[in-house]
């Protein structure tokens, strides 16, 4: 069986008044995500650590921020591009884990939602989506309440 694995990272600012996004779910928040798109740090980490499972660049390569084609994109629909890159060279999905590092609002109760958003986007069942969420303890920037990380896994096997 050939299965590949990819690595995926991102990062961006937060500011009060824009929407926050996350695992393509919107988060009651007082700040958001500053971004050229709608700024969904865990779907961008996704998307590399998919692209990165066959080598195909990241997401500002493909998606740049550059171009106002992707202004205020949904950052489903460049999960839903992704996916469809890696069908279109013979794999599936296996499984994804995504860790995700936000001093504050509390994401646990959001969990459930993102793990029901990203499964049918990426043709998985939800039990193949996992999502985890930390703080840093009030540590670095994180910490601070300046910005968000995301950390992502992600397997493809051939279809």
């Amino acid at each position: 069986m050939d299965i590949r694995i990819g690595n995926g990272y991102d990062v961006h600012a937060l500011a009060e008044g824009l929407p926050m996004w996350l695992g393509g779910v919107r988060i009651p928040s007082e700040t958001g995500f500053v971004a050229h798109s709608d700024g969904d740090v865990a779907i961008h980490a996704l998307c590399d650590a998919l692209l990165g499972c066959l080598a195909l660049g990241d997401i500002g390569h493909l998606f740049p921020d550059t171009s106002d084609e992707w202004k205020g994109v949904d950052s489903k629909l460049l999960l839903e591009k992704v996916v469809a890159l890696i069908h279109g060279r013979g794999f599936a999905v296996g499984n994804v884990d995504i860790t995700i590092a936000l001093q504050k609002p509390k994401l646990a109760p959001h969990i459930a939602a993102m793990r029901s958003v990203l499964a049918p986007i990426l043709g998985v069942s939800e039990d193949r989506v996992s999502v985890k969420a930390t703080t840093t303890e009030r540590l670095g920037f994180v910490g601070r309440c300046e910005g968000c990380e995301v950390w992502a896994t992600a397997l493809i096997v051939v279809e």
